[in-house]
């Protein structure tokens, strides 16, 4: 059996984890609660103010998982590895994913910043094949740059070589 990868991310990527769970979760609970508050406020309905209540609790259960336990462990459980002819990648929880890519099969690398991955000095890098795409969030940017033209330089010799 092969190694377990042993790059990890940088640990403020749980910070942009926690950050981008969190507006998704604020959001999603606007759309939801609001139209239950209006028709309760309006309308003299008792009973859309007890569907908002119900929301509210399960968005902060939802809450305390995303943002408060769950970032940690998505974090230790996040690895990967550049090896001499692939790209070695494991992520998962409850589904432990495990991508070996070899450079060979390499199309294009890029690099993304999102704003809150900007505010961090974090970066992801993302490996094409014509089988999918492939991130790694959470590097530094000059961690990320460097990945990424590792993997474009090996993806090139791979083809010379053919």
């Amino acid at each position: 059996m092969r190694p377990l990868p042993s790059c990890k991310l940088d640990p403020k990527v749980k910070s942009v984890w926690r950050i981008s769970a969190a507006i998704v979760l604020a959001l999603s609970l606007v759309c939801c609660a609001v139209p239950f508050l209006l028709a309760g406020a309006l309308g003299e309905e008792d009973w859309a103010f007890l569907v908002a209540g119900i929301l509210a609790a399960v968005h902060a259960a939802l809450a305390a998982w995303f943002v408060g336990a769950f970032p940690p462990i998505r974090f230790a459980r996040w690895r990967y590895q550049v090896g001499e002819h692939e790209l070695d990648i494991m992520r998962g929880l409850f589904w432990r994913k495990r991508f070996v890519i070899p450079f060979i099969r390499v199309q294009n690398t890029d690099t993304k910043q999102g704003p809150i991955m900007r505010a961090f000095g974090l970066a992801e890098v993302t490996v094409a094949t014509a089988a999918g795409e492939h991130c790694i969030p959470g590097l530094t940017v000059e961690e990320a740059e460097s990945l990424r033209d590792a993997i474009a330089t090996q993806a090139r010799l791979a083809r010379e070589d053919i």
